[in-house]
Parts: C-alpha cells; structure tokens; sequence
C-alpha cells in the first residue's frame, strides 16, 4: 500500500476519509501534498470498496494556500532560454492542476468537510470537490490577488459555476474573506455548522446516505452531471440516454425491485 507523507487516509464502511496532515504548516500545500492528493484520488478511484470520499484536514486550518517552497522553487530556476523557462514552469503548473482535478475526476462523490481557514489553493481544491460544508469558525479567500499573482490551479475557473460571477471577480479582485453566513447564502457551501463535531457528525450522515445507494447509480450521476456542466442541454440528453442505454439494466436495479417486494433495504455489491 502506497505511504503518505503529507496525507491521512482512513477507510471504513464504504466511506474513505482524506485528511491534509501537516498542521504545523496549517496544511500548506507543498509538493508532497501535490504528489500525494493525485495518488490518493486516483486509487480511492480505483477502489472498489470505497463510495463516497470526505475530505478534511488535521489543525487548527483546512489549508493556508500552496506552500511558499513551490514559488521559491519555481522563481530559483537557473534555465537561462527564457522559452524553456516559460515551457518548464508551464508544465509545473498543469502539474498541479492535474493534481486538484484528480479530486474532480474521481468517480466517487468527494464532500469536503472545512473549518479554519480556506486560502488560496485551499479554495481551488474545494471549488473541486462535489459539496462543501463548513463550521461556523471557516473563512474562505482568494489570496492570489494579494501576493501579485493569478489563481491558476482551477477557482477562476470552477468558482463561476458555483456562485455568480459578479461576486467571483469581486472575490478574485480584493482577496476578502468570506465568513461562513454569507458563503451559505451565496452558495459557495451547502451548509455551515456551529462547531466542528457537529460539522463532522453531519458530513458522515451525508456519506452514510450516499454511501448505501447503488453505487453504479452514484458514480454515474457523478459523471453526467460533470459531463452536463460542460456541454449544452441538447448533448447532455443525448449523452445520457446513450449512457443509460448502457448502463440502466444493472444488477442494482434489480436488487431494488427485490428489496422492495421483500420489505427491506437493498444491499449492493461493490
């Protein structure tokens, strides 16, 4: 089994828990955690037993942003072909993106479960995930604004497609912080929560809910919605009706219709 540095992974009935785990660095994300994020989506993907992912973090913060060692990395390079230069930094850059759209392109749904301070390429991975809950103790920012730079990991990008975008530029422009009351109201997470256990307890409801559908079922809506953000309403219903044309005959479906003429609750297979 592959060892995390950066990561805490725990994985119990059908639900994997991700926890960023450098809070003494209030879960910056430096390299490591890159590398590490990327595997991690990609095998929870990949496994069969898992079918829906919470992702948290350990501190005091969910995540202060990508760690300064990245920019120094990238401002310290001695290539001197200024295309080369611009040709290197852009991969490094695709890198990472690649590494929070693992989050996205996971199969199972990802909740993410943030309280403390969600800054900067914290709010790229959650502008990722699929739903988004929050203790009353979180704020959320766009800090790109503030250190001379663009956001480029995914907020200016997916962040439209979550709130209005009037409000993104407003965000993306002055690098306010968004305190929970108004991150509700504008949609930025589905629901905020007191304190942390309360938080905590809440999103493993919502797991365990998911978690004891048809997991066929689960992780095709997943994908049509994804596939229907992207495309227009016409493509969307031509997608899904080739999908379901062959998909809809599953084992789960009928398992359904079983448990239901037995009176009880339907078990799926992995």
């Amino acid at each position: 089994m592959h060892s995390y540095k950066t990561l805490k992974i725990s994985i119990s009935d059908h639900i994997a828990v991700v926890k960023f785990n450098r809070p003494e660095k209030a879960n910056a994300l430096n390299d490591e955690v890159f590398e590490d994020m990327h595997h991690a989506f990609v095998a929870l993907d990949m496994d069969d037993t898992v079918r829906v992912i919470i992702l948290m973090a350990e501190g005091k913060h969910f995540c202060s942003g990508i760690d300064l060692s990245i920019l120094q990395n990238i401002s310290q390079t001695n290539q001197a072909c200024g295309a080369r230069k611009s040709e290197n930094l852009r991969k490094q850059i695709l890198n990472l993106q690649a590494s929070i759209s693992a989050i996205e392109n996971c199969s199972k749904p990802v909740i993410t479960a943030v309280s403390g301070g969600c800054i900067g390429a914290g709010l790229d991975v959650i502008s990722a995930c699929d739903m988004r809950y929050a203790s009353e103790d979180a704020f959320f920012c766009i800090k790109e604004i503030d250190m001379g730079i663009v956001a480029d990991l995914g907020t200016l990008q997916r962040l439209p497609r979550l709130i209005p975008e009037g409000l993104v530029r407003e965000l993306a422009f002055t690098g306010r912080n968004v305190l929970p009351a108004e991150a509700e109201k504008i949609g930025l997470v589905n629901r905020y929560f007191q304190g942390r256990n309360e938080l905590n307890e809440a999103v493993h409801a919502i797991a365990a809910d998911i978690a004891s559908k048809s997991p066929v079922s689960v992780r095709g809506t997943k994908h049509i919605l994804n596939y229907s953000r992207d495309h227009s309403v016409s493509e969307g219903l031509n997608y899904i009706a080739t999908w379901n044309a062959a998909m809809l005959l599953s084992e789960d479906l009928t398992e359904v219709f079983t448990a239901k003429q037995e009176k009880r609750n339907p078990e799926f297979r992995d």
